[in-house]
């Protein structure tokens, strides 16, 4: 799927969504409290790849956000920027709670995208990684792959371009994601897809092999007593003060900004986020 345009440039890129779009997992080496993640690694590829050697790029994602939030609160402020590419990855924290409706999800993105395809923005859609790996989370799997399906049917009606992540198999990788929560991708995961984010909308990326498509060497097996112990680290550090914050109606995201707030320069020989 290719963009609805002919573009394989664009000026001014804002990026929407939740923890996944801010980049959690993926600090910048001399600041750990600042994140960049797969959408400042794209932004600063868009840079490279444009004519006047960069792009202005917003980042409005915050951690914790449900689709809703992200429509209401992200996708106006994009549109009164005027880009011309937007990349709208959510849902993901909708679709890990019981009794949500993907199909529902589904027609609130696509009223999204048509607004934004509307306005002169290409838009840059995801899928959800398939979960059946992961303990726990692999019950979701049934409603995250309706609501892939449903994300394909979208772009091929509004234009859209499509970062399938279901169907890569390096994904699949435990050593891609995470170790104290298994939901955010490392930063390695984070380089990869910028640079599958990069080749779905069809911009060349110098210096770069296709190496990101191949998956790790197999891991050495752990011992089961090793395993047993990271499993219970595991619901002890994630699972049950996620349970416990979504009994007290709170979220990650409670009291924050976006990193990134307003489109403005970014150059990809200044950027370390082109440093990867």
């Amino acid at each position: 799927m290719q963009p609805g345009s002919d573009r394989r440039t664009w000026q001014r890129y804002i990026a929407l969504g939740d923890s996944f779009t801010e980049g959690l997992s993926d600090p910048e080496p001399d600041a750990p409290d600042v994140f960049r993640g797969w959408a400042d690694r794209l932004a600063g590829h868009l840079a490279a790849a444009s004519p006047t050697g960069e792009v202005e790029y917003a980042n409005l994602a915050i951690r914790g956000r449900l689709l809703a939030q992200v429509l209401d609160e992200q996708v106006p402020v994009a549109l009164a920027a005027r880009p011309d590419l937007v990349s709208l990855v959510a849902g993901g924290n909708d679709l890990l709670r019981p009794g949500v409706d993907p199909d529902r999800l589904a027609a609130d993105l696509e009223s999204a995208v048509a607004a934004l395809r509307a306005a002169g923005a290409d838009v840059l859609l995801a899928t959800g990684v398939d979960p059946r790996q992961t303990p726990i989370i692999r019950r979701t799997r049934g409603r995250v792959a309706v609501f892939n399906a449903h994300l394909w049917s979208i772009a091929a009606r509004h234009g859209a371009v499509v970062l399938d992540q279901w169907g890569a198999a390096w994904l699949q990788d435990a050593r891609m994601w995470d170790p104290g929560d298994r939901i955010h991708l490392t930063a390695e995961g984070h380089r990869r897809t910028a640079l599958a984010a990069a080749a779905a909308l069809g911009v060349g990326v110098d210096g770069e092999d296709t190496g990101w498509r191949t998956p790790l060497a197999p891991a050495p097996p752990r011992p089961a007593r090793e395993v047993a112990a990271q499993e219970l680290a595991w619901v002890r550090g994630f699972v049950l003060p996620w349970i416990g914050r979504r009994l007290r109606g709170e979220s990650s995201g409670d009291g924050r900004a976006a990193k990134r707030p307003e489109a403005v320069p970014l150059r990809a020989t200044l950027s370390p986020v082109t440093d990867l």
